[in-house]
C-alpha cells in the first residue's frame, strides 16, 4: 500500500479523481498493462469472445461517471478489440455502434 495526497486515487480497477469537491469515476488503465485480450483466432468458444466484449463495456457503465468518459472508454475497447484480430462486424454487433 502507498500513501499519497493528490487530486485522484486508483483503487482496484477505479480512478477516483476530486474535482473542486465532486468525485467523478473513470476505469483504471494500468501503464504497465499491455493492450492484448484473448485473441479472436484463438481456439475458445464464440461466447468467450461475447463475453469478453460484454465485460469490457459493463465495467465502464458501472465505473463511468459521465457520457463522455463512457464514450471514449468505448471507443479504447474497439481499439483494442481490432487489434487482437476482431473483425468490425462481431465488434459492431456488440458494441452497439
Amino acid at each position: 500500500m502507498e500513501y499519497k495526497i493528490s487530486q485522484s486515487l486508483p483503487f482496484l480497477d477505479v480512478l477516483v479523481t476530486n474535482q473542486g469537491g465532486v468525485l467523478f469515476t473513470s476505469v483504471f488503465h494500468k501503464p504497465s498493462a499491455e493492450p492484448y485480450i484473448v485473441l479472436f483466432i484463438s481456439d475458445h468458444h464464440s461466447h468467450i469472445f461475447r463475453n469478453i466484449i460484454q465485460t469490457k463495456l459493463s465495467r465502464a457503465v458501472r465505473y463511468l461517471s459521465m457520457i463522455e468518459q463512457f464514450e471514449y472508454e468505448r471507443r479504447l475497447i474497439k481499439l483494442k478489440l481490432l487489434y487482437n484480430g476482431y473483425s468490425h462486424l462481431v465488434i459492431a454487433r456488440r458494441t452497439y455502434t
